[in-house]
């Protein structure tokens, strides 16, 4: 079966507009998130919707990816920038990335519960607030699969019988 190309146009009819909107945006996000933690890339996304809602997601911070992307465009189009330039922002951007490292370090020893003699009760009721909210997240998790793995077997058995 051949196929011609599709044209593709507005959705005329606002309920499925608003529903194609929702299913998009939050696919688009859902890859902005995937391609920042597999690739390790540095990602903005914004959206706004008709009603002018603002939706975003970044990987880091939002201003820094903006900024930088100013200065890239910015680089690019005056190609005279000095080397010296260059070498002190990577070498900014390096301590940067490596405070950044050490942060993330010192927060994932303290999820495992090592390194909590520094605390504060504030830094340790957060803490366990942010944890209360992981274990309730993998229960609904486990929820899901569980709700779903019961659904496979029904099924199973009613192809069975």
């Amino acid at each position: 079966m051949v196929r011609g190309k599709t044209q593709m146009r507005r959705i005329e009819n606002a309920t499925s507009r608003q529903v194609t909107f929702s299913k998009r945006r939050n696919g688009l996000l859902k890859k902005a998130f995937e391609l920042s933690v597999l690739c390790d890339a540095e990602v903005a996304l914004i959206i706004f919707s008709p009603r002018g809602k603002l939706y975003e997601f970044a990987s880091s911070s939002m201003q820094e990816t903006i900024q930088r992307y100013q200065r890239q465009t910015k680089d690019s189009q005056s190609k005279e920038k000095v080397p010296e330039e260059d070498i002190l922002h990577l070498k900014t951007e390096a301590a940067n990335m490596t405070k950044r490292i050490e942060l993330l370090e010192a927060a994932k020893r303290k999820l495992l519960g090592e390194d909590l003699g520094a605390c504060t009760l504030e830094e340790l009721q957060k803490l366990e607030q942010q944890m209360e909210r992981s274990v309730t997240r993998v229960r609904g998790r486990k929820t899901e699969v569980f709700k779903e793995q019961i659904e496979r077997l029904k099924e199973k058995v009613m192809n069975n019988v």
